[in-house]
């Protein structure tokens, strides 16, 4: 007897055995029936191996034609068996009866909507969107640089604006801005609004009013009697499947309407990024060309949270000069009022009666060492918190850790013991800065974004570090609470923390020698290399260098402020060199969530660069950040390029 085989069109065995112990006939017609089934499935195979694996793309639907959401289905499912029904199922002569598991649960059904629906549904959408912001109060910063172009570089900054605010669309659209304003009695006004009508026939001002408007497509108008959509196709963003669609104001709608492109996901069809300007220009103002995007912060609550603007060929003045410039706007804070530990009011704690005592190490009343060191800390611990109330400080996190890291390599390679201990806190402004508040380190996101390597971080915080260590203390008026009581948007007038020239400099001294016994000694050249392309870009980046709260790298000048004699055994900085990075763009290595202001590391794989122009040192780079839906795993790297 020969052993069973099986073919791929069928999964029961052909045994031969069986075929010859028929009868005439009997035994032909099975015969027959065997060849026939092997042929067939032969065919079969053939046929499925010429097939193309790839699916055919979606068709484009027409006018009134359905569009699927998912979760919905044009094809009704097959019927499906119940619970415990018996199926026959045959097995050569014989036949066996299998009971099925139960199917699962049937899935929701969403309605399926044609395209006028669709279409119906974004208006309705962006327009309940439009009154959810309404009650919220964010903060908007924008760093604008107005770039030349360069025949190595291709193009360079040459000229930078920074504005920082928070956002308030009620009733309209407006900002209460953080930075101090010009000061001066009528005489000054009078003089300052001439001079402004004067130059702005030959140069070009920003409004940071118009940069805080690209948030919205439209902030009363955006309906069929002022806009007319043109499906174009479905495609990914992320992990997110959205329809792209061209928008176009009517005829006679009015000025300032959007033109450009819209992406709506297609479950809720909210829109998620939008890409363009308004229109018509009117004879004293241009509007910009913009790429804005939100992100899913809450289940079904999408925000706005990155806007980038270029442009290349902008003419204006009655010269007709020609504008190039690229900015970048992010926005943060939208839960700013549960900042700080206002949960720990609500939550619930149930101490036994055995262990309610005394937590501290003896009974006795501090000493009074320790009673300076307990006040000092208080003022610390209210500017802190004070700051993050006001959305310039991040939460406690996981960049806060890494900084710590490298603290705590240079303490132990220096032996160092400091009481109480130090912190480090990142401040989530774009000017390069760093600071310290009392025993904490603060650094900007802006410098964090744009250090070269760990070196370059040691060499930052050994001078803060450095601060802490010669007792260059902080003012402890701050230790009294009513000194915290003040508008959001005059932190930066009411707290400072600037340290004298002198003190400048003994901390550079007392940095150099933490860093020669760290382990950061031999790798110290491209920190010397950030510092000279810093002095490089001094002159042409005013507005990145000037620090709000602490003591800035360099000044308008080329003059760096700190040490300076690492940069001045640091190699030639060559900036058509392409293994030569001495900076990074902005945005490198920072990513922050908007909603809560946490910030994590990007983490992405380096990109070998192809020319020098891709190295972009401080500069403004486009935002195409991977959307994904709150609370689910996304499925690749999460990451902002």
């Amino acid at each position: 007897m020969r052993p069973p085989r099986s073919t791929s069109f069928s999964s029961w065995p052909i045994d031969e055995s069986e075929i010859l112990m028929g009868n005439g006939h009997k035994r032909i017609l099975i015969l027959l029936l065997a060849i026939f089934v092997s042929m067939a499935a032969s065919r079969a195979n053939a046929q499925a191996q010429n097939e193309p694996r790839s699916l055919p793309p979606a068709p484009q639907p027409r006018p009134n034609q359905e569009i699927s959401t998912p979760g919905t289905s044009t094809t009704p499912a097959p019927p499906q068996p119940s619970a415990g029904t018996s199926v026959a199922q045959p097995a050569g002569n014989n036949a066996a009866e299998i009971t099925r598991p139960a199917p699962p649960a049937p899935q929701i059904v969403t309605p399926q909507l044609s395209l006028e629906q669709t279409i119906d549904r974004i208006f309705q959408r962006e327009n309940q969107f439009l009154q959810s912001l309404r009650n919220f109060h964010p903060l908007i910063e924008t760093y604008v640089q107005e770039v030349r172009p360069d025949e190595e570089l291709g193009t360079v900054p040459k000229n930078d604006h920074y504005f920082l605010a928070r956002l308030d669309l009620q009733p309209t659209l407006d900002e209460r801005s953080y930075l101090k304003e010009s000061k001066g009695g009528f005489r000054n006004l009078f003089r300052l609004a001439f001079l402004e009508k004067l130059t702005n026939l030959f140069e070009l001002h920003y409004l940071p009013l118009g940069f805080a408007q690209m948030v919205l497509l439209d902030n009363a108008n955006f309906d069929r009697q002022h806009y007319e959509m043109k499906y174009l196709r479905r495609e990914f963003l992320g992990d997110v499947r959205c329809m792209v669609f061209d928008v176009m104001p009517t005829k006679h709608s009015g000025k300032g309407r959007f033109l450009g492109r819209i992406w709506v996901e297609d479950q809720e069809q909210n829109i998620v990024r939008f890409n363009g300007t308004y229109a018509p220009h009117s004879r004293r103002g241009y509007y910009l060309h913009f790429d804005s995007w939100r992100l899913n912060v809450r289940p079904g609550l999408w925000m706005p949270a990155y806007i980038y603007t270029e442009e290349s060929d902008l003419k204006y003045s009655m010269l007709q000069r020609q504008a190039r410039m690229k900015g970048q706007t992010r926005l943060w804070g939208y839960d700013l009022k549960n900042a700080g530990r206002q949960e720990e009011f609500s939550r619930i704690t149930v101490d036994s009666p055995a262990t309610v005592r005394d937590q501290s190490e003896s009974a006795q009343d501090a000493t009074p060492v320790e009673s300076q060191r307990a006040w000092e800390r208080m003022a610390e611990d209210n500017v802190l918190e004070r700051l993050e109330k006001a959305g310039l400080m991040a939460p406690e996190g996981e960049v806060d850790k890494v900084l710590s890291t490298v603290v705590n390599n240079l303490e132990i390679t220096n032996k160092l013991s400091v009481q109480p201990e130090v912190r480090c806190r990142v401040l989530l402004s774009t000017p390069l800065e760093s600071l310290t508040v009392g025993h904490t380190i603060v650094v900007s996101r802006g410098l964090l974004d744009v250090l070269p390597d760990e070196a370059s971080l040691a060499m930052v915080l050994a001078h803060e570090l450095g601060h802490i260590v010669l007792g260059h203390r902080m003012d402890t008026r701050y230790a009294f609470n009513d000194r915290m009581l003040f508008p959001d948007e005059a932190t930066f007038q009411r707290v400072g923390f600037r340290h004298t020239s002198q003190e400048e400099q003994a901390a550079d001294a007392k940095a150099a020698a933490f860093l020669k016994n760290s382990p950061y000694n031999d790798k110290l050249a491209n920190a010397g290399l950030f510092l000279r392309a810093v002095a490089q870009r001094a002159n042409e980046l005013p507005s990145l260098i000037q620090p709000h709260l602490g003591d800035g790298l360099a000044e308008k000048g080329s003059r760096v402020l700190r040490m300076t004699e690492l940069m001045n055994s640091a190699p030639q900085l060559q900036m058509n060199r392409v293994e030569q990075v001495a900076a990074l763009p902005l945005g490198a290595r920072i990513k922050m969530d908007p909603w809560d202001d946490h910030l994590e590391l990007i983490k992405a794989k380096p990109v070998a660069l192809l020319s020098a122009r891709e190295k972009m040192a401080f500069e403004v780079t486009p935002f195409f950040p991977h959307l994904s839906r709150h609370g689910s795993e996304p499925l690749a790297s999460n990451t902002i390029r």
